[in-house]
């Protein structure tokens, strides 16, 4: 008897729960909480699950050397409800291709539930069934649709499929926009009631030439050896109350999403772009973080007020980095401030090489800058340069996220804090190993345990600047590290090098920080009282892993649309030759990135006059008879061969 109980018991902990990833060869994958490695899915045990459903699985045999295998044994809710693709008519009936190439299936959609759609039109369907489920082998899914985004080729159509995919909210209720209107009043002298005046004190904003919604402001001034910084970020939580619409909204969304030809906004408008944004020569309403730093960038005092500002100057990143390059011109436009920013380049420099002591690790890789027409066809594509004007505000908004998060800390208040968690040790030790063909090493805590401080990373970062291996070695490193994310334990971040960090200064646009303001303001005027802490444990945890989840979403959505906008400038490149630089390399081709960010495949059976193999361990292709070989990080000619719009790919072949 009790070892029939002991043979159930061990069936059952073989049966896990996850979350399954289809891919398009059909196969897939299991991915479970808290599990380091996906569970391997062969085609013939997916038993009908469909990509994003959450299934129960049971462990097969482990195979040796490879990832653990599993067989779905039932499908317990479907994660996708609705999705896009292209409708394509056949007569009494129709299908959609789905956009995501993770789905291996076209979807059936019966003539009557078409909604009109033509060959050609970009759709949103509803799944009405799932295919395969209930033995019913060979049946596709079936669906109806229920809306018609435009046809695949007019402007626009191609980024709304993508922001309809992944389910990004567009628009605000009616009762938002109304609500937004209400709260969006100009500043009286009752706001300004028991807040700290700093209308008098010289400040600014630095954004981009096209920001609209200013959330941050910075002073700075000096009394002899010390320098007093204040960050004054738009109080948000006062015009978004707990609660409210406005606020369950902007909870939902996460964040704003920054899409190559649109901004999809947390909040609307009328306060991102309105009362809550600092524009210059407007009273506002600010929570404030006020430093006094010494002459070694320590901060050695700080306060944490409820302020009412009014910004002297709206200053863009381009001006301000003219002025500190000597331009005179600009200089003379706005000499009453000039002052103040060769104080803050001073004191940024301080401050970013306390940072750089500690081991604060800062991969330097440029980011897309895409400019597009009316029509929304990409004219240009850039790596975005950074400055001496965004490296002052990084540095002083990471100040301010740093004495806010220590402050909280030390309260023993519930809080989000923004956390990155030490790499995989795994990972550690595999990157050391590979660099040592280099030349180069790092020092782990221990070989068994693969401990890193992030100083050994950011030293190794110092000693390959400038050489050959400079890009290969800095992808590496960062593909060992872990993603930031937010939550309600302070385990410290790892790539910043510090203890103690939060987001606190954008409200605006990310939903943690307006959720951090709340406790900070309940803090400040004394009402955090037993039954506020209970509420805040109770509901942090879900807002810190819903953040951190619409975090992601945004990062994959923003990637695809670039993606996208990528491959139509270069359809109009095919038969050009490029210099670019091996960014990867696997068993099926070489990743090739050009100097304006554009990465393209050279598929490996198109590597001519040989037989070209992958060696996983050097991460180089070789060819087996004129030993000829590829490695990262290498220049190469490139020609662009072909495009692939579904799949936003681009192809190469060597030139």
């Amino acid at each position: 008897m009790n070892r029939e109980k002991q043979n159930r018991e061990n069936k059952e902990a073989e049966k896990l729960v996850g979350l399954f990833i289809s891919n398009s060869r059909g196969f897939g994958f299991v991915r479970i909480e808290g599990q380091e490695q996906d569970l391997y899915i062969p085609e013939h045990a997916v038993h009908g699950a469909f990509h994003m459903d959450t299934v129960q699985v049971e462990l097969q045999k482990e195979l040796y050397g490879r990832r653990k295998e599993a067989r779905v044994t039932a499908i317990l809710s479907h994660g996708i409800v609705r999705l896009v693709g292209t409708y394509d008519s056949a007569g009494s009936y129709g299908f959609v291709i789905p956009d995501n190439e993770k789905i291996p299936t076209d979807i059936f959609v019966p003539k009557e539930s078409s909604k009109g759609a033509i060959s050609g039109h970009k759709v949103v369907v509803e799944l009405v069934s799932y295919g395969e489920e209930g033995n019913l082998p060979g049946h596709k899914p079936e669906g109806k649709v229920i809306e018609i985004l435009g046809h695949i080729n007019d402007p626009g159509v191609d980024i709304l499929s993508i922001v309809k995919g992944f389910d990004l909210p567009t628009d605000f209720s009616e009762k938002m926009l109304n609500q937004a209107q209400r709260v969006a009043k100009d500043v009286s002298l009752k706001d300004m009631e028991g807040r700290k005046d700093l209308r008098s004190v010289q400040m600014v904003t630095i954004d981009g030439e096209d920001a609209k919604d200013l959330d941050d402001a910075v002073s700075l001034s000096k009394e002899g050896n010390r320098y007093f910084l204040g960050v004054h970020i738009a109080d948000v939580a006062n015009y978004v109350q707990e609660n409210s619409a406005l606020d369950r909204e902007a909870c939902k969304r996460g964040t704003s999403v920054y899409l190559v030809d649109r901004v999809i906004p947390m909040l609307p408008h009328t306060l991102s772009n309105g009362i809550c944004s600092l524009n210059k020569g407007e009273d506002r309403l600010a929570l404030s973080c006020l430093m006094t730093l010494n002459e070694k960038g320590d901060v050695t005092d700080y306060e944490i007020a409820e302020t009412v500002i009014n910004v002297d100057e709206r200053m863009t990143y381009t001006d301000v980095n003219r002025i500190l390059q000597g331009d005179e011109k600009t200089a003379e436009k706005f000499k009453e401030l000039v002052p103040m920013f060769l104080l803050m380049r001073q004191l940024s420099g301080l401050v970013r090489e306390k940072r750089k002591k500690r081991g604060s690790i800062d991969f330097d890789f440029p980011e897309s800058r895409i400019i597009l027409d009316q029509e929304g066809n990409p004219l240009s594509i850039e790596p975005y340069e950074r400055n001496a004007a965004t490296n002052l505000i990084e540095d002083f908004m990471l100040l301010a996220n740093e004495t806010v998060a220590q402050h909280f800390y030390w309260l023993e208040t519930p809080f989000v804090y923004r956390t990155h968690d030490v790499p995989d040790p795994e990972k550690i030790v595999k990157l050391g190993t590979f660099i040592n063909n280099f030349g180069y090493h790092i020092k782990v805590r221990s070989s068994d345990t693969g401990e890193i401080h992030p100083k050994e990373i950011q030293k190794l970062l110092g000693r390959i600047e400038g050489s050959q291996e400079e890009a290969l070695i800095s992808r590496l490193t960062l593909r060992s590290m872990k993603k930031a994310q937010y939550t309600v334990e302070c385990i410290g971040h790892f790539g910043l090098a510090c203890q103690y960090y939060c987001h606190f200064t954008s409200p605006i646009r990310r939903y943690p920080d307006l959720q951090i303001h709340r406790i900070i303001k309940e803090h400040l005027r004394g009402r955090l009282k037993e039954e506020r802490l209970e509420h805040y444990r109770e509901i942090l945890p879900q807002v810190a892993k819903h953040s951190s989840e619409m975090e992601r979403r945004a990062d994959e959505a923003e990637r695809e649309t670039e993606k996208l906008k990528k491959v139509q400038y270069m359809e109009r490149k095919i038969g050009e030759i490029f210099e670019g630089v091996i960014s990867g390399i696997t068993s099926w081709g070489i990743f090739v990135e050009l100097p304006n960010t554009v990465e393209g495949l050279l598929h490996v059976s198109k590597l001519a006059g040989d037989f070209y193999y992958y060696k996983e361990d050097t991460y180089e292709m070789i060819g087996r008879d004129t030993g000829q070989c590829f490695k990262l990080g290498q220049k190469i000619k490139v020609m662009v061969d072909d495009v692939d719009f579904f799949q936003k790919s681009i192809d190469f072949v060597l030139a």
